[in-house]
């Protein structure tokens, strides 16, 4: 983890419950940082220990699949040559021991541990955008399982405003309709008990959180030693031969104390005490917040003001 947060869209430039896509050199597309090796040792794990649970396939994507392989392949080595390496045709991280064997043999499987980001592919049929194939090894409380198959619409019921026929809804569709060469993306911020990279949850276990309203935090002590602020950073592309969509989540996790020592620590506090205010309660439920949100504001304020 950073001494400074890599990303803070709690400082307000990155609204929650709200789309927020942006354009997005292609040159940034994957972000490389210091945990390269244990993020790809922890999905080497998951891929060993649970497979059916991070990643999911139609039996027709694995053209597709490829495409995002050979995309990474291009584009590693040339952005990232301290870290990637060309192998024969394909390509390696460098100093990185071959991983063991795998049950799964599909290019996403062998994509993503090339990178930090989860991989998922979307395609688009006659009912709209659906998760077709995805590699999903740190969930940030959805089940891959249960998406597998749905379409855009579907995934979005639980999002407070994201509902099918909704404003935002129909404005990511047409996002994904149109398109073309560019890249997008978008942020999105959690706040998680423990430093969990797989942090997953079920539609049963996001109705249990929303209904019983449960602290995440032990009662005692202060907040800042079991919190972690969880950064989501989002890309879209379409794919030019496919014209499926790659939709990537990089995850940056940094414990809540790690603002009280960041420099700019009063406005970035202050600001995202103010977000926390501003989220309703179908919000707070969702982020499973509602039960910490005062304690987390009366933390973040005297981090402010300290």
């Amino acid at each position: 983890m950073a001494a400074t947060p890599a990303h803070a869209p709690y400082d307000g430039s990155s609204k929650p419950f709200t789309i927020g896509l942006k354009p997005l050199a292609l040159a940034d597309w994957i972000e490389v940082d210091e945990n390269l090796f244990a993020h790809l040792a922890e999905k080497r794990c998951l891929y060993a220990e649970m497979p059916e649970k991070v990643f999911v396939e139609e039996p027709d994507t694995r053209a597709a699949q490829q495409e995002v392989l050979d995309m990474l392949t291009a584009h590693l080595p040339e952005r990232f040559p301290r870290t990637h390496a060309v192998v024969g045709d394909g390509v390696a991280v460098r100093n990185l021991p071959p991983a063991p064997p795998l049950a799964l043999d599909a290019p996403l499987v062998a994509a993503s541990l090339l990178v930090q980001e989860d991989l998922i592919l979307m395609r688009r049929g006659g009912d709209g955008w659906r998760l077709a194939a995805g590699s999903l090894c740190f969930p940030s409380s959805w089940t891959l399982t249960e998406k597998f198959g749905k379409t855009l619409h579907t995934i979005h019921i639980p999002v407070p405003g994201f509902g099918p026929g909704s404003r935002p809804d129909e404005l990511i569709a047409r996002m994904f309709d149109g398109l073309q060469g560019q890249a997008m993306e978008r942020y999105n911020w959690s706040i998680q008990a423990g430093d969990a990279l797989y942090h997953p949850l079920s539609n049963v276990e996001r109705d249990d959180r929303a209904t019983g309203r449960p602290s995440r935090f032990a009662d005692t002590g202060d907040i800042d030693a079991s919190a972690f602020i969880r950064v989501e950073r989002q890309t879209l592309r379409k794919l030019p031969v496919s014209r499926d969509v790659l939709f990537t989540i990089r995850i940056h996790l940094d414990p809540l104390a790690v603002l009280a020592r960041h420099p700019d620590k009063a406005r970035l506090a202050a600001s995202f005490a103010g977000q926390l205010m501003a989220l309703d309660t179908a919000q707070l439920d969702y982020k499973g917040l509602t039960a910490d949100r005062d304690r987390l504001v009366d933390w973040l304020q005297a981090a402010a003001d300290a």
